[in-house]
């Protein structure tokens, strides 16, 4: 079993925040594949991005988690490249580790 988590931007660049829908279509996208998920949305994440060494840019995230008995890594890597180009990032974070039910 695989853990996958996907951070996603609340804004983009210029500080512009994403459509509602944005988020909308990946819960979907992921629950109709993987059969359900979990998104944290209530306090949003925040994540720290260091260009260099006199600058860091902080960025409010979302984490999308979904369960998968098997890792499609293909699958993923096309996924992740569909949000970067939805969302505006040179970069999406998709992670996934191995876990186990208990």
């Amino acid at each position: 079993m695989h853990l996958v988590q996907i951070l996603l931007p609340i804004h983009d660049n210029a500080q512009e925040p994403f459509a509602r829908e944005e988020y909308s279509r990946v819960r979907k996208e992921l629950t109709e594949r993987f059969g359900g998920l979990t998104v944290y949305t209530r306090a949003p994440a925040e994540g720290l991005w260091k260009l260099n060494d006199n600058h860091t840019i902080p960025d409010d995230i979302i984490v999308f988690e979904v369960m998968a008995s098997e890792l499609d890594s293909s699958w993923w890597r096309q996924y992740r490249y569909e949000l970067e180009a939805r969302f505006r990032q040179n970069v999406v974070m998709v992670r996934a580790q191995q876990t186990v039910l208990l």
